[in-house]
């Protein structure tokens, strides 16, 4: 079983060839090997078209354009197929392949000393010779302290700021007439009932129009809404004292 110096290798390799992706233990990115082109396909692909030579004679023309366009869907039709059922000759190539490939990709790769895992030329830290996750470099931690220490700034100023200073009605209106919900309108949308409010003379709190005392400080909203007594008599025009039943001038019943 081929066994890769890090920890995932992804195998390319064809029927016509071998390739391999050799992915970095940090950031996953892969490395792809030279391809190697596999003697034993060639082998067979030299025997294959020396055997259709003799058919090929009779019209030279012609089979020049059919061979090239036979190649070249063969070509296409290789880079699909699995390499099950391989000969050991074949396996054999498949493995000092694998060799070489390695060797290529470790000159792209370090071996971290503090953690053991395989990182690319991107995640290295040169001058602490250790992985940028073992020992970030200086200028990206800086910038990442600065970029989290702004983001909280921002958090914390957005957390202060009023942006609106209306008021939220928690409560459903409800008609004063019927009980049910009355929606937004001048009348209550389930009877028609009027949904004006009074304001109490005393706390300014507003109340339904038939609220006899005030839901708030209890003021008699209805002895507050009466018009004030007069002592002016309708029939004579004598002004009597506030609060007087009988006119004074002509004796008539007042109010």
């Amino acid at each position: 079983m081929l066994k890769s110096f890090t920890r995932n290798y992804h195998d390319k390799s064809t029927d016509a060839g071998f390739e391999f992706v050799f992915d970095c233990d940090i950031c996953k990115d892969g490395f792809k090997s030279s391809f190697i082109t596999s003697d034993t396909y060639k082998k067979k692909k030299g025997s294959r078209l020396l055997g259709q030579g003799a058919g090929l004679v009779g019209n030279l023309a012609g089979g020049m354009a059919r061979t090239l366009g036979n190649t070249a869907s063969q070509g296409g039709n290789i880079a699909s197929q699995q390499f099950e059922g391989k000969s050991p000759e074949w396996h054999k190539e498949h493995e000092q392949a694998f060799d070489k490939a390695q060797n290529e990709a470790r000159q792209h790769f370090h071996r971290c000393p503090g953690c053991n895992t395989y990182a690319c030329d991107q995640c290295w830290n040169e001058d602490a010779t250790l992985c940028t996750t073992c020992a970030p470099r200086q200028e990206v931690a800086v910038a990442q302290a600065h970029a989290k220490a702004m983001k909280r700034n921002i958090d914390d100023a957005g957390s202060k700021a009023v942006v609106w200073e209306g008021k939220i009605e928690s409560k459903t209106t409800i008609c004063p007439a019927c009980g049910k919900p009355a929606g937004a309108g001048k009348f209550c949308n389930n009877c028609g009932g009027s949904m004006e409010l009074k304001e109490c003379p005393k706390c300014g709190t507003k109340n339904a129009v038939n609220i006899r005392f005030c839901n708030n400080c209890g003021e008699n909203l209805q002895q507050a809404a009466a018009p004030p007594a007069t002592g002016k008599c309708a029939g004579c025009g004598h002004d009597n004292p506030p609060g007087t039943k009988f006119c004074g001038g002509c004796g008539s019943k007042l109010g």
